[in-house]
């Protein structure tokens, strides 16, 4: 094969989610391995950016792994025993962030929460409806979920408003929002929310289209930062195919950045521009806030490209991570709405919210993430040249001989990361397709391979090998749609099994 060795048959498999796995390997692992929990109650426990701004950290340095679910209308359409069942889901299955508004999109100014409450006293954003005593208005049931969330060790991602309310004409032709009354506002939910798990998102799905929508949302920022003393991190989710760091990377207020990568089944121009936003000075985190969405219209084209399922949503994990997003966010076309029969269906849902929860994709997000926190955590970097390209004898019209199967493009785009000390290398491989890697990318002597299975957190160890050349390696499973991750440990640093739990 030209200098290069096939891998060896499979030596041992390991499910990845014990927490049995307690050895002399576990105890010589670095102090980098540590990683953030959630806070389960009590005082924030408040994040930070790391010191090389590329993650989030807790207040102590370990790393923090943003794993967010989109319930944008939690607030607004879910009483409160179905809200404990929707965050009671999310907790067992490893999420950190409940992405949810305020006033929500779906008429969440003038169409009631489930007793009768609305959030606004004549829909004027500077005159929040409040009522003395517990669980009588629309903020005591906010407070209720955002403190349910807390107690699991949930983290909300809070947007105080959707995007339509500062952007839209919703009353008398204009929208509900000033410069003046953001401010207002701002500070308003700043003050209550200061001793709260939040992070505060801005934004909502809208387009930053002149100096009037800028201002309006550093207003708000302001406001917020003037109510909770600057206690927590603010970032801004734009419209899809977008970012933030396209209207605000420069303003000190944005403490990270958002893309929305968008409901494309395909490495898009998005996952390029994670890359750019991760390559952008000041550093700051990147971070992609809604990509596609589980049995959502591919598209937004349910007639021609059919809804989305489990490896649509996988790969947009995967794409995002390995290209320098700090975490990533799912989201499920049923949840988002809280759709559930007797309401209006917001494009084409397939079933209702509390069936939803439990669809194999919403499962499967937790596995990412124990295996990003099985290894040293923050000194990890994108770096696609780990994959050597699989070059046709075809050459394209410019004369160059162009990459075709590997690392491939749409939905069967290979991507890589590494640790910059060399210590470990993974490869996403989106399909059960044979491809080569540059074993330099370790920097001991000695490399162990294991495959790291997405569907089921299971890792598999391939054997250990001298650190030489290129290697190629076929994932253990026949089958186009079934993606694998090659994890590459130095051998003399003992790792435990990709996917381990702290």
């Amino acid at each position: 094969m030209r200098g290069l060795e096939c891998n060896v048959v499979f030596a041992r498999t390991t499910r990845v989610r014990s927490l049995a796995i307690v050895s002399l390997v576990g105890l010589m692992l670095s102090s980098s391995l540590a990683v953030a929990q959630p806070p389960t109650g009590g005082r924030l426990a408040r994040l930070n950016v790391s010191e090389n701004g590329r993650f989030l950290v807790a207040a102590d340095g370990t790393p923090f792994f943003w794993l967010g679910d989109t319930a944008w209308e939690l607030f607004h359409r879910l009483n409160r025993d179905e809200a404990d069942r929707y965050l009671e889901n999310r907790a067992v299955n490893g999420y950190t962030v409940i992405q949810a508004v305020a006033l929500a999109e779906l008429d969440g100014h003038r169409d009631p929460n489930p007793y009768g409450h609305l959030p606004l006293v004549d829909q004027d954003p500077a005159r929040p409806a409040v009522k003395d005593g517990p669980a009588n208005d629309y903020w005591d049931h906010v407070d209720y979920i955002v403190d349910k969330a807390n107690s699991l060790g949930l983290i909300i991602g809070f947007l105080p408003t959707w995007g339509r309310y500062w952007h839209d004409e919703t009353r008398d032709g204009k929208p509900l929002f000033t410069v003046q009354n953001a401010e207002v506002y701002g500070q308003w939910l700043g003050n209550r929310y200061r001793d709260k798990h939040v992070i505060w998102i801005l934004g909502g799905d809208r387009t930053i289209e002149n100096q009037q929508h800028k201002e309006i949302m550093r207003a708000m920022a302001r406001g917020l930062r003037k109510g909770d003393g600057g206690a927590h991190l603010q970032t801004f989710h734009p419209r899809g195919g977008q970012g933030s760091s396209q209207y605000f990377h420069d303003d000190d207020w944005l403490d990270f950045n958002m893309r929305q990568n968008g409901h494309n089944a395909k490495f898009n121009e998005g996952y390029h521009n994670t890359r750019l936003d991760y390559d952008r000075t000041p550093v700051k985190p990147v971070l992609d806030g809604e990509p596609i969405y589980e049995d959502h219209p591919v598209s937004f084209r349910p007639k021609e490209l059919g809804h989305s399922i489990a490896a649509d949503v996988r790969r947009p994990l995967y794409w995002n991570l390995f290209t320098g997003a700090m975490g990533h966010t799912y989201g499920h076309h049923s949840v988002w709405q809280m759709w559930q029969p007797g309401r209006n269906p917001i494009n084409n849902p397939l079933m209702p919210w509390f069936q939803a929860i439990d669809q194999p994709g919403a499962r499967q997000m937790q596995y990412g993430r124990w295996l990003m926190e099985s290894r040293p955590f923050l000194s990890r970097i994108p770096d696609d040249s780990i994959v050597v390209d699989h070059r046709s004898d075809d050459q394209s019209a410019t004369g160059l001989v162009v990459p075709t199967a590997v690392p491939g493009a749409g939905r069967y785009r290979y991507v890589a990361t590494r640790d910059s000390e060399g210590t470990y290398a993974m490869v996403y491989a989106p399909v059960s397709r044979s491809f080569r890697v540059r074993m330099d990318a370790i920097a001991g002597s000695k490399v162990t391979a294991w495959w790291y299975n997405p569907r089921n957190g299971q890792a598999t160890e391939i054997g250990t090998f001298d650190n030489r050349g290129q290697r190629e390696f076929s994932p253990p499973e026949p089958g186009e749609m079934l993606d694998w991750v090659l994890v590459l440990d130095d051998a003399a640093k003992h790792y435990p099994a990709p996917g381990t739990r702290q």
